[in-house]
């Protein structure tokens, strides 16, 4: 059972990244994240490092608290 429910995870996250191609990486990464996935989750979808991903999150919340 858990294992069909991590296919079905992995494949809504692949249908919002499809829907969001014409998005920039920052903003697929804050999607994947408000929806609960972790850094390496993110970074596995988006075939890169998870430490990539921490920091185009710690620059989104950078930018959140400048208002910006």
């Amino acid at each position: 059972m858990e294992a069909r429910l991590d296919r079905i995870e992995k494949l809504l996250a692949m249908m919002l990244i499809e829907n969001m191609k014409s998005a920039n990486q920052a903003a697929k990464v804050k999607k994947l994240s408000a929806a609960g996935f972790t850094n390496a989750e993110i970074a596995d979808l988006l075939d890169t490092k998870s430490s990539v991903i921490a920091v185009r999150l710690s620059e989104a919340r950078k930018r959140k608290n400048r208002g910006a």
